[in-house]
This record gives C-alpha cells, structure tokens and sequence, in this order.
C-alpha cells in the first residue's frame, strides 16, 4: 500500500529530524559497494537454501555485520512502497595452508610484472529475507582485488536496495556465502507501526484514537470500499489534532476503510480496512443485505459490501415446505451486489423463488408470488432432461426428490404421470426454462381435482351413511376413538439406551390412549424424504388434527437447542440425517420465539438424566414436566379434554411409570453390563 512519506514520519517518532525518508526511484533492485570492490546481483530469485558447513580452502570473504535503513521505494512521484535496505559488511576469513599457494596469489596481482594478471578473491553472498506470509531472497557476488585481501581484515561493504514491507511487520534477514563457510548471521527487527491510528474495543461500539499533535490539520474519512463498483463515502471530517471518534458496533460492516489525509496540497492519501475479519462486521453485513425482486423477471442485491455468496433458484410447493432447488438443471450464480440481474427463465411463476446462501448456510429467500405474480398456484413442475441422441425423460420434483412420471412410486405425481405427461404434449404446461440440455414445466394440477369432485361427493354421502350407522350402532367407542389425540414425540438420539427408553414411552403412551408418531418407527419414511420433509408432515398433520408436539430434553438435545439459539459465525456441525430433532429445529425455535407455542408444545425430560434447570428458557413457555415423577400430570395435558378422572389417570400414570422402568434401568447401567444392547424390542420396527 503506497505510504506518505508524513505518516512514516509519525510512525519513526516525532522527532522534528526526521522529516523525510530517503526515496529510491525505480521499480529495480539494485546493488552497490565500497570503493575498491566490484560486485554484480545475479537476476532473479534464488532458492533459499544455506547448505551444510564445509572447511574454507585458504582465505575467503564472509559477511560479519548486518545493517538496515528504511528508505521509500517510489514508482512515480506519490505512489511509494515502505523499503528496507540491507547493508552486508564483509572480511576476510582464513590462511594459505601452503605458503607457496600464497605466494602465486600475491605474486598474479603483482603490478610489476610483465604481466600481471587481475587476481581477486571472489565469494557469492545469499541474503535471504522473511517477512510473514512472504520470502525472498538474492544473490550477490562480490570480488576483492589481491591488494586488499589481509586474513582477519575488514574489506568493506556492499549495500541492496531493497526488500519491500508493510508498516507494522517484523522482518527476519540472513547472510551466508555458497558455499558456507560459516554459520549465518541473522538479524529481526520490528518496523514501526501507525501509533497515530489505533482501532480498539469499547464495550460493544469501536473506538478510533487518531494521536497526533496539537497542530496537525487531516482530513478523516469512513467510506465503503466495495470490489465492485466506486467506493461509496459514510462519513467525512476536517479535524485538528488528537481524536477520539466512537462507532456503534452496528455500523461494522467489513468493507469499512477509514482514510487519513494531512490538509495539504496535493497530499497522499492512507487507508486501512480493519473490519475486513471482524465477525461482528460479518453479521451486521447480511442483516442489512436486501433482496429485492424487480418485475418481470429481475432481482438485485443490494448490500454495502460484496457478499461471497451464491444465488440459485428454487420451487416453492403450495401446500409449504422446504423450497426445492433448480439447481441441477439451471446453473449457481455467484451474487454480485448492487447490480440488476435477470432471471434465466423465459415466463415468471409465482412459485419460483430465489435464494441466497454461503457454504454454510441460506441466508436471504424471496418468493415472486410475493411481490406482482399473485398467490402461489398448486402447479407440478416438471424437469425435462435431454440426451445427445434427441431422447428425454420427464421428472417431477417432490420434496423426496425428482419422481419419474412414468414409475410406481407411491407419490402423486406417479399416480397421475401419463396425464402430466399428455398435458406436456398438448401444450396445457407453462414452459419456464429451454435449453438444449432441458426443459421446466409448470403444470396445473386444480383440473384432476375437479373431476374427481363427483365421484368425491358420492363417496361421501356413501361413507356418511356408513358413518350415521355406525355411530348409532358403537357410539361409546367411537367416543373413545374421538377422544384419542395425536402427539409427535421429538428427542436427539444421544445413544442406544435412551433411544430405547424413548421407544418404552412411546408405546406406554400408545396404551392411554394416544396416536404417537416418532421418528423411531419411521426409517423408511425418513430414508425416503429426509430427516426435514418427515417433520414437516408430521408437525402439520398433528397440528391440523388438534394434537401436540411433545419436546423431549436430553443433554444432547439441549446442546443442539443451544447451538441453534447462539448468534454463531462458524457452521453449524454436520447431524445424523435421519435426526428429526436436529432438522426440526429451524421449524420449532421460530414458533417459540413468535409466541406461537403455548398450546401446540409440551416439554418433557427424564429426573435422572438432567437437571431441571438445564432446559433452555425460551422453551419453558410452555408446560415441561419431569419424568416419571410429574407423570399424572404429563399424561393429563396430552390427552387434553379426554383426560380421564384422576383415579384413573393416577392408574394409567402408574402403568406408563412401570414400562418405563426397565428403560431408565439401562440407562444408568454400566457400559458393557447385560441389556445395554440397541435392541428395542418389536417396538424397534419400521410401523409406517
């Protein structure tokens, strides 16, 4: 980052000396000695690799010191780099081991001879610098004239300009020769920092601390530097002096800069971006992102900085869910902030909704029905995949996946796929997307729905007769049917005793009686359409049926309650996919947390598995009862208005307590100790 030579003044101290750093013109290193030697820097880098120590021949140059000075290194007249110079004194190491190799030595360099030849003594010096993340390092061969070589005498110097660093760095330089004849000088040495700008903590909001003297006149600014487009001004302020200036620490966001600038012609301007890694800057970043859908088939996301995020486009189902995505066939695109982008569909649909996410996770949905398309429409999309010989093959995408039109999947799309398929060719589908590699379809499913309203009515009015009788001949048990409410049961499996001991609940509950689904007796289910899809049908069947979901702590399942509820910047760790408790959660906190619980949730925990006061607060706006003890109670508020009289309930309360206490036995039973295996016994089973 090019450095005014004023701000390295404050940052080398304010010594009114130092005024100016000396300014090295030129993008080149360069290399230069003491008077009598010669020397020459071999072009390019050189591996920097001292080699092992070897005996010196006879007299050899070697470094002995290491001299730094920082100078500016300026490509053009306000555009400078922070430099440091290296100055290597060397010497002369080492005696003949013949006296008569000495002798032709000094005699080559005789200037009295006839002839005499240009004797020196020539060594390669490697300096090698390191300057985190970054290292580098060049080759100097210098040559000493005979007349100068004295074993154990200083010859002089030669000096490299320059290795570049930033303000702040501390640098790591060495000197050896190739080969090493001794071992490598080294020297560290801290550059100064920028004391006049300190960014620091002051509780939630952010201090800037501008130390400079009483006198100064700069200029301050904040601004948003945005990687795409112009940089985007905040704030601006001529000051005078020392200053302190408090930020909330909602403003952070990680494109914030701050610009420093004496009030002087023509003057260089510094900046520094210290948000760019603040977590804080991070989520402040997506709350205040917006995404906005722009009629007919457009979308923009405005954010003040560039977000590495990616958009891709889903299928909202009418009757809700999770949003399936288009993505095989149509392609991610990675969001660019602030700019118009268009759809890459050729007719908009009020169910197609666009979705922004990281690598961790969705962060920003919006939905076109939302904005001019109207309400969502009960339409089956198809996706039409192309082959190179012309041939295609129809899907149609379901919350358990792309179903074959043409296959006995259990599923409506399956049950209808020659008609779907039929509407395709007569044209009655919207196209939405074509291109050589496939094709969406979006089509309308409310005709099969009116053609079977007669055969619909008359079924009815055949089952309501069968119904009237049936009433008048078994009304008592058609009460005690009637009376008999639904209850979802969600728990994190922790390990095989609790989930066998989950497994004894919800069949003593079965007894009472209630209609209890858990996700024990639903693999299949949950292989089939996934650990998210099961509970969104469940939960609404449930609800819609006056039933209740029945919470059920555990140490496990309160650290997942815990970890969802944390404002956190890392990804939520990867769950067992066919844990409904970890994927119902992005449902069940939203109801608690709008007040829409009380009612529809009970809270449960076994007494000797965890504390009271360990399940979160949020979850005791609901009723939450401690098991067994709080039995009567628990199976009262389940079963509602058909709880029995207390007599009775205290019966049934005593039933559940007995089943339930070879399960709790297992639980507090040594690893290893007989009837701690997973088995479940026929409960265990898939009972979908």
């Amino acid at each position: 980052m090019p450095v005014p030579w004023f701000l390295l003044s404050l940052a080398l101290g304010r010594n009114p000396v130092v005024l100016s750093l000396e300014r090295v013109v030129g993008p080149q290193d360069t290399a230069r000695c003491s008077p009598g030697l010669s020397c020459h820097l071999w072009d390019g880098d050189v591996l920097c690799l001292p080699g092992s120590l070897v005996s010196a021949p006879g007299p050899v140059l070697v470094p002995t010191r290491l001299q730094t000075e920082l100078v500016l290194r300026c490509h053009e007249e306000t555009d400078c780099d922070l430099c440091v110079r290296v100055a290597v004194h060397l010497a002369v190491q080492g005696y003949w081991e013949d006296p008569e190799d000495e002798e032709k030595f000094r005699r080559a360099a005789d200037p009295e001879l006839e002839e005499p030849r240009n004797a020196s003594l020539q060594a390669h010096i490697v300096l090698s610098f390191q300057a985190y993340p970054t290292a580098h390092c060049v080759l100097l061969e210098v040559q000493v004239p005979a007349a100068l070589v004295q074993p154990g005498q200083s010859v002089g110097s030669v000096v490299f300009d320059c290795f570049e660093a930033a303000l702040g760095a501390e640098v790591q330089i060495w000197s050896y020769t190739q080969p090493r004849y001794q071992k490598e000088l080294n020297l560290t040495q801290q550059l100064p920092a920028l004391p006049w700008l300190n960014v620091s903590a002051d509780g939630e909001d952010v201090r800037l601390v501008l130390d400079v003297s009483e006198e100064q006149r700069f200029g301050l600014s904040l601004y948003w530097n945005q990687v795409q487009g112009p940089i985007k001004p905040w704030w601006h302020s001529n000051l005078t002096g020392p200053q302190t200036i408090t930020l909330n620490h909602t403003d952070l966001v990680p494109c914030l800069c701050i610009q420093v600038w004496p009030l002087e012609p023509d003057s260089v301007r510094t900046s520094i971006c210290p948000f760019r890694e603040d977590p804080r800057a991070h989520r402040n970043l997506w709350r205040a992102a917006r995404l906005q859908l722009l009629p007919p088939l457009g979308w923009r996301l405005d954010a003040p900085c560039s977000l590495p995020a990616e958009a891709t486009l889903c299928w909202q189902p009418l009757d809700g869910g999770p949003c399936l995505s288009l993505v095989p066939p149509l392609p991610r695109e990675n969001v660019t902030v602030n700019k118009v982008l268009e759809f890459p569909l050729l007719k908009g649909h009020p169910n197609v909704c666009v979705q922004v996410s990281t690598w961790e996770k969705l962060q920003l949905q919006e939905c076109l029905w939302a904005d001019s398309l109207g309400p969502r429409k009960d339409d089956m999309l198809l996706v039409e995949t192309r082959g190179p010989q012309d041939n295609g093959s129809l899907c149609a995408l379901e919350p358990s996946g792309c179903t074959p039109l043409l296959s006995r999947a259990s599923t409506r799309a399956a049950r209808l796929g020659e008609q779907l398929l039929q509407d395709v060719q007569s044209g009655q589908c919207l196209q939405l997307w074509d291109n050589d590699l496939g094709a969406l379809w979006a089509c309308p499913m409310d005709k099969y729905i009116h053609q079977r309203w007669a055969l619909v009515w008359l079924a009815c009015l055949l089952l309501a007769a069968v119904l009237f009788l049936l009433l008048l001949l078994k009304m008592s048990r058609v009460k005690a049917a009637a009376g008999s409410r639904a209850a979802l049961l969600l728990y994190s499996a922790d390990d095989a005793s609790f989930e066998r001991l989950v497994g004894s609940l919800a069949s003593a509950l079965c007894q009472l009686p209630l209609r209890v689904a858990v996700d024990l007796w639903s693999r299949r289910d949950l292989s089939a359409q996934g650990a998210l899809a099961w509970f969104h049908a469940q939960r609404r069947q449930t609800l819609q049926e006056g039933g209740v979901v029945v919470l059920l702590f555990s140490p496990g399942a309160v650290a997942l309650c815990r970890e969802w509820l944390q404002d956190a910047t890392s990804a939520p760790r990867a769950h067992d996919p066919h844990d409904a408790f970890a994927a119902s959660l992005s449902c069940v906190l939203p109801d608690f947390l709008q007040g829409r619980a009380p009612g529809r949730y009970v809270g449960a925990y076994f007494d000797k598995l965890l504390p009271a006061d360990a399940v979160p607060a949020l979850f005791r706006s609901v009723p939450v009862f401690s098991l067994p003890s709080q039995l009567p109670d628990f199976l009262g508020t389940l079963q509602g208005s058909a709880a029995p009289r207390p007599r009775r309930l205290a019966e049934r309360a005593e039933q559940v307590s007995r089943a339930l206490q070879p399960a709790l036995d297992s639980c507090f039973r040594p690893p290893g100790a007989p009837g701690t295996g997973r088995g479940m016994g026929p409960e265990a089973g898939d009972r979908t």
